[in-house]
């Protein structure tokens, strides 16, 4: 496998200021791909390295998983501006048996510690979209993209629990990880539950398809997926018989389920699931900034974190949560014209918003975090960088992307990669979108401009917990229940994911409305060891 020194690997990256993005122009956004494309890949050097473990990896503060996760997205980049600068660095992660591991599955027992089945869906993600647009795999001693996918996905399978629960995958894989194997959530489920989709339409196997009604109807029973307003809570605890929903939401899990659905909405044509998809990409109008006391309204952001501006302190993983989001957002639409006006309601002003945050480091490109603040607030790493790439580049993505299948699927060994130009002019016309599935949906609405935000904490979801830091402010006088819309408070209050991070509830949050007073209260008095009733 040749090593391509990021030196070396400029590619379009001479191209055009991020802020200067126009989005009607497919050449400056290809040309503003590039230079965050390369700004991402700055934080990567993994293929420098002569630390074999290293390979694939990125750099602390990040874990393993978000590796998956930056392969993903490269290959993405890959697809919609065809700049092929970064497929040797991409090819030789993906295939390093210190990341593949000795069975081909992606659990290598170099990184067993801090593994979990959620970060076990990115690598498996990554592969399948490798699969899925017949991405080079050269090494002929290996399995195939299809191949290894399918590998993480019996790893998944045979990780279904029906002792707790009545079902469900744990959030970790080993029994002596510090968080054990005490908790199930969505995004553990929601990865399986999007990957047998995939594998359902990928293959024709209705095996697959069967299992993603069964995860789907598993969630939905438990109202992880609201029942009412298509929210996705974070998961429970098997001591209440996974009952007492965690209310935490994060942007990526609600985009990796919405993605599932669209999946099958495509591959069955059955109305049921474009009307689920439909209802998935409603429920994520409280992820975009509503509030009035300043900032750009209608621009994604992570509510766990960023309104209290905690997603560093609290673990850096959640500055990455966003740019999985968009990038199934972008992804649905390819799946379901249908859903491409209302996408873009809610994602061009965020490329926008995301495109004048990428105004700092020593470059003048580097993103922010804090998109709704129009400017970049001073805070750059991968997880910013590699989100603002996600929901830019998306504005690529056309029906001619969508992902084949079936036998349309080829093992394809050259890996002999041809440079595009950057600068060649914008195509004047494109093809007619396929019919969509047929759904009984209400026409787009409005941008969303909503009042309702979801629960504004900071726990994350890595796997290894540390200490929470003292607290600076608290209050135990408030009500310690949680309501939360579209489901009982009796569902919703008990157990608490085990935070990966550095636990922050009891910083100041007296700004925030009474019901988001009132939940991180009740998770501060958690925090601090106190009853909560």
């Amino acid at each position: 496998m040749r090593l391509t020194l990021l030196a070396q690997s400029l590619g379009m990256a001479a191209a055009l200021a991020p802020k200067d993005l126009d989005p009607e122009s497919q050449k400056s956004i290809r040309n503003v791909a590039a230079t965050i494309a390369h700004g991402t890949m700055s934080y990567y050097n993994g293929n420098a390295t002569s630390n074999a473990v290293d390979v694939g990896n990125v750099q602390k503060p990040y874990y393993w998983w978000v590796a998956g996760g930056l392969w993903g997205v490269m290959l993405d980049y890959y697809r919609y501006t065809k700049d092929p600068s970064y497929n040797d660095a991409l090819l030789q992660a993906l295939l390093a048996k210190v990341n593949l591991g000795p069975e081909n599955n992606y659990m290598p027992p170099e990184h067993a510690l801090e593994e979990g089945n959620d970060d076990l869906f990115f690598w498996g993600s990554a592969v399948l979209s490798a699969a899925e647009h017949n991405f080079p795999q050269p090494q002929g001693n290996l399995p195939s993209w299809l191949d290894m996918a399918k590998n993480v996905f019996d790893q998944l399978q045979s990780r279904w629990d029906t002792k707790h629960c009545g079902g469900g995958i744990f959030w970790q894989i080993r029994a002596d990880n510090p968080n054990g194997l005490t908790y199930k959530n969505s995004i553990s489920n929601g990865g399986y539950f999007q990957l047998a989709a995939r594998l359902a339409r990928a293959t024709g196997d209705d095996k697959y398809l069967q299992t993603a009604q069964e995860v789907w109807d598993w969630m939905w029973k438990l109202n992880w997926i609201d029942n009412r307003n298509y929210h996705i809570y974070d998961g429970a605890g098997i001591d209440s018989d996974c009952t007492k929903t965690n209310p935490q939401s994060y942007t990526y899990t609600h985009g990796i389920i919405m993605y599932g659905a669209a999946i099958l909405a495509e591959h069955t044509g059955k109305s049921e699931w474009a009307d689920r998809t439909e209802k998935l990409l409603d429920g994520a109008s409280w992820f975009f900034w509503n509030q009035d006391s300043g900032g750009q309204k209608g621009v994604l952001y992570e509510a766990s974190c960023e309104a209290v501006d905690r997603c560093w302190l609290a673990n850096a993983d959640m500055t990455t949560f966003k740019g999985f989001f968009s990038q199934f957002m972008w992804k649905t639409a390819i799946l379901l014209p249908n859903l491409r006006d209302k996408v873009e309601q809610y994602m061009l002003p965020t490329t926008k918003a995301a495109s004048q945050s990428c105004t700092g480091g020593s470059t003048g490109t580097a993103c922010g975090e804090r998109w709704y603040t129009e400017k970049f607030e001073g805070k750059t790493g991968l997880g910013p960088q590699m989100c603002a790439l996600a929901t830019i580049q998306g504005l690529l993505a056309d029906e001619n992307d969508k992902p084949f299948k079936a036998s349309d699927i080829k093992r394809n060994s050259d890996a002999t990669f041809k440079a595009m130009d950057p600068n060649r002019p914008d195509p004047v016309t494109s093809s007619a979108a396929p019919p969509p599935p047929s759904t009984t949906s209400t026409p787009p609405p409005p941008p969303p401009s909503t009042t309702e935000a979801p629960p504004s904490t900071t726990s994350s979801t890595e796997s290894t917990t540390t200490s929470a830091e003292p607290s600076t402010s608290s209050s135990t006088s408030e009500s310690s229940s949680v309501d939360i819309p579209g489901a009982s408070s009796s569902s919703l209050v008990g157990t608490l994911a085990p935070p990966r991070g550095r636990g922050r509830y009891c910083s100041d949050y007296q700004h925030l409305d009474a019901d988001h007073r009132q939940l991180r209260n009740y998770h501060c008095n958690l925090e601090l060891g106190l009853t909560v009733v």
